[in-house]
């Protein structure tokens, strides 16, 4: 209402800005009443509380994130690269790819990495992804909170930088319908304990109590998953959980590196 509308920034975290350069800065902050009660949408003060917690903390939870995202032509909201009104040729030679008719929006990627490593975010690398127009970039390992911190500010990095681009970014998780890869987040995840020796069965516990809740995180993940999570297009379907070592079919993905050695990481 009206007559009681202010909600209070607590600012959180502080990165240099790479757009005003000098001794600007951009902050990460998140929102309370005035009465100090965090807001419904204020998910970063239960997970501050969770992630502060000495059992938590003494697990040291690393976190990669993979953000993958899709570039849209202004006017026509449809993929950079692709004719308008038309497709590009089949998935196959576009991940990664190198070329004028395989890469589009390189340049705006690229000024995303270099907007992120001034800025001071933890940013570890950036790809072309399987349908062409869309990009990735990751950022990692890092540490409980900051990596939320991490990711949130590169997203909007990558929102100004698109902007001045004339380009339209989307994190839409299926921006088009048909033979075509939608766009996710996938998140590699670690303890102190899944890294030491014997971590493997550490890692079965956390795949089986993760199991046990999946119609719960799901929920939570975002809107429009369904249209992505259908089992095909290296994804697995929404309703079903399911793991396994190296299979990019499922939702838990364990490397054949940690079965390999005992220990690492999910």
């Amino acid at each position: 209402p009206g007559e009681d509308s202010e909600v209070i920034l607590y600012p959180q975290a502080i990165f240099k800005d790479p757009f005003r350069g000098g001794n600007n800065i951009l902050v990460i902050c998140d929102t309370y009443t005035p009465q100090g009660v965090p807001i419904p949408t204020n998910k970063r003060a239960k997970a501050a509380e969770i992630f502060s917690d000495p059992k938590v903390v003494a697990q040291v939870p690393w976190f990669g994130i993979e953000q993958e995202y899709t570039l849209l032509q202004q006017d026509v909201k449809w993929p950079l690269g692709w004719p308008v009104g038309g497709y590009p040729g089949p998935q196959g030679p576009y991940y990664c790819g190198a070329g004028a008719d395989k890469s589009f929006g390189r340049d705006i990627s690229d000024a995303h990495y270099k907007a992120c490593l001034y800025a001071g975010i933890n940013i570890s690398g950036t790809n072309g992804e399987v349908m062409p127009g869309q990009w990735e970039f990751q950022v990692g390992p890092s540490v409980g909170i900051e990596a939320g911190d991490h990711i949130w500010c590169a997203r909007y990095l990558l929102e100004r930088i698109t902007e001045q681009a004339g380009v339209v970014l989307t994190l839409d998780p299926k921006p088009i319908e048909g033979d075509w890869n939608g766009a996710g987040c996938h998140t590699n995840y670690s303890t102190l304990s899944m890294r030491e020796e014997g971590g493997f069965e550490v890692i079965k516990e956390a795949i089986l109590n993760l199991s046990l809740r999946h119609a719960d995180h799901i929920s939570a993940y975002g809107e429009g998953n369904e249209r992505r999570l259908t089992g095909k297009h290296e994804t697995a379907s929404i309703n079903t959980f399911s793991w396994g070592v190296a299979n990019r079919g499922c939702s838990i993905r364990v490397g054949r590196d940690t079965e390999k050695a005992g220990k690492g990481y999910l």
